[in-house]
Order: C-alpha cells, then sequence, then structure tokens
C-alpha cells in the first residue's frame, strides 16, 4: 500500500469512525428511537471527533487499549459533566433521585455512564473500525491538520450539544465552579496518564491466560453489559437502579463496580495471553452490542412502535456483524 493508498484510507476509516461511534452509543440504544433519527445529528459532531481524537492521540504515542478506555472515561467526564452537565444537575433526567448524591455529584449516574462511554462511546467504535480497516489498526488515520480539525469539531459539537439539549431541556443550570475545577482536573489527570505513563502497547503484561472459545467470549461480553446496565440503570417503573429503595441501592451500585472490575481483569488475562484473535474481539464486541440493544429494547423503547423499530435496527447490526465476521480469517 502506498503513501497515497494509506492516507486516503485513512480518511474514510476517520469519517466511518466518526459516523458509527454515536450509531452505537445513542441509536442502538434506543436513544432516539428510530422515529426522531434526526436528533442523533445533534451527537455526530461531539461523539465522532471525539473518538477519532481519541484514536489519533493513542496511536501516535504507540499506547493500547487502557490507554484508550482512560481517555474513554475523560471524554465521559466532559459530556456529562461540563456539556450537558448531568453529572452534577439536580433536576436533569432526573437522575438525582437514583442515588445519594456524593460531593454534588449524581453518583449511579456518574457510575453507570463514564464506563459506559469508555466501551460504548470509545472502546467499541475504535475496536469495530479496526476490524474493518486491519491494515491500518497499528496507525493514525489522519495527519496533524486532520487531527486539528478534529479537536475543533469536537468543541464545536460540545458547543453545539450545550445549546441545543442541556439549554432546552434544563434551562438556566450551570455546575458550581468547584464541579468545573474537579471535571477540568479529571480530564487533565486522566488524559497525562493515559498517554505518559500508561505502558505502551508493546510492554509485555505479567498476566496471561489461554483464551476461552469466541462464542463463549461473546456470551460473556452479553452477560456483562447487560447486567451492568440492568444493575444501575432504573427500568420497568424503578425510581432506584435494580428497583432499591434507599440506602439499599448501594448493593447494585457495589455489584455494578465489582462486575466491572473482574470482567475488565479477565479480559485482560485473555487478551494478553495466548490464543486471542480477531475473531475474539469481534466476538466480545458483538455479544455486548447486542446484550445492549436487547436492553434498550426492555428498558428505553417506550411505545411499540419504538420496540419494533429497535429491534429491527438489532437484526440489521447483527446481519452487519455477520458480514464483518466473514471477513475476518478463522
Amino acid at each position: 500500500m502506498t503513501t497515497s493508498d494509506s492516507s486516503g484510507r485513512g480518511r474514510w476509516a476517520a469519517l466511518l469512525l466518526a459516523v458509527i461511534t454515536p450509531i452505537v452509543a445513542e441509536l442502538t440504544l434506543g436513544n432516539p428511537p428510530l422515529s426522531q433519527i434526526w436528533l442523533l445529528l445533534l451527537w455526530v459532531p461531539i461523539y465522532g471527533a471525539g473518538t477519532v481524537l481519541i484514536r489519533e492521540l493513542v496511536r501516535r504515542r504507540g499506547a493500547g487499549w487502557p490507554s484508550i478506555l482512560l481517555l474513554g472515561v475523560a471524554y465521559g467526564i466532559v459530556e456529562e459533566g461540563l456539556v450537558l452537565q448531568a453529572l452534577s444537575s439536580p433536576t436533569l433526567y432526573g437522575v438525582a433521585g437514583w442515588a445519594p448524591r456524593v460531593l454534588g455529584l449524581n453518583s449511579a449516574y456518574a457510575e453507570l455512564n463514564l464506563p459506559y462511554h469508555a466501551v460504548f462511546s470509545v472502546a467499541l467504535p475504535i475496536l469495530l473500525t479496526d476490524l474493518m480497516f486491519p491494515r491500518l489498526r497499528d496507525r493514525p488515520y489522519l495527519k496533524g491538520t486532520g487531527l486539528v480539525v478534529a479537536g475543533v469539531v469536537f468543541v464545536l459539537g460540545g458547543a453545539l450539544l450545550r445549546w441545543s439539549v442541556a439549554g432546552f431541556i434544563d434551562p438556566g443550570y450551570q455546575a458550581p465552579v468547584a464541579v468545573v475545577v474537579g471535571c477540568l482536573a479529571a480530564v487533565a489527570l486522566l488524559t497525562t496518564v493515559a498517554l505518559r505513563f500508561v505502558p505502551n502497547a508493546s510492554t509485555p503484561a505479567a498476566i496471561r491466560g489461554a483464551a476461552p472459545g469466541s462464542w463463549a467470549v461473546g456470551v460473556f461480553g452479553g452477560v456483562v453489559a447487560f447486567g451492568y446496565l440492568a444493575l444501575l440503570f432504573p427500568f420497568g417503573g424503578a425510581t432506584q437502579p435494580a428497583f432499591t429503595r434507599g440506602g439499599w441501592v448501594a448493593v447494585p451500585m457495589l455489584a455494578a463496580a465489582v462486575l466491572a472490575v473482574v470482567a475488565g481483569r479477565l479480559v485482560r488475562r485473555w487478551t494478553t495471553g495466548g490464543g486471542w484473535t480477531d475473531r475474539h474481539s469481534l466476538a466480545l464486541a458483538g455479544g455486548a452490542l447486542v446484550a445492549h440493544t436487547a436492553f434498550g429494547v426492555l428498558a428505553n423503547a417506550e411505545t411499540l412502535a419504538d420496540r419494533a423499530g429497535l429491534t429491527a435496527l438489532g437484526l440489521v447490526m447483527i446481519a452487519l456483524l455477520a458480514l464483518l465476521s466473514r471477513r475476518i480469517p478463522a
């Protein structure tokens, strides 16, 4: 592949990543429903440019998935803490009633959404794009100008979301200065650690273990994704996670934290050991995405038409994952 071909394919890969990111993160969860799909245009700039920017920075540093996940959490803090300000708002989405507020933050909402953004808004779209463009997976997609453009679009996308979403559904709210400063400090710390102190992708890991079969990995991804969402997102008329009341909400919050830690350690053990292939990566992503959409049908879709639309979208997603699977060597 010539330098010109690589540059051209890199731009297409970056564009595809920018487009599929909000589809994975929002549309396949039923937010917005297909009947209001035009609302997705509000999310494309911040989601798409944000994930492209994260990938470009990580690839330029030669870093790996731990750095991507840390920057994914930083992205979540930017969107939820600084742009939408849902982390601290006492009224937005009704999330302040999910669990006790801690240091002025909506604790259960933060526990749900920051890891959610790291995985579904950043890591999975990058993984899927890398599988679609395997020759480019270890290199940046864009040159310096493209990186600057992604950064500018990300900032403008944040301003658009602040004006269009937060400005209309939570008018007049402004996060306290202490919360804004704390969010900025957390983003700066996470970015510094991710790009300067996390070991590079080539650094050998101390924990190793053989990976199970790809079908088992897919089921595992589905169970973890569905379980994490079900433990923290109130649905079916619940006002707190997992249909709890009062202080009992600490139980599902703790269970979700344990689930995330155990799942992360297992995935790290499998991916750094012998036998992990692209088919395992696709199975893990596919299992998580299917469970994610199934949860959306159960908990997010409000009408029969919304459920039917999201189910149809899920079937299309499964078909596309199957087509991608056929391109991956056995």
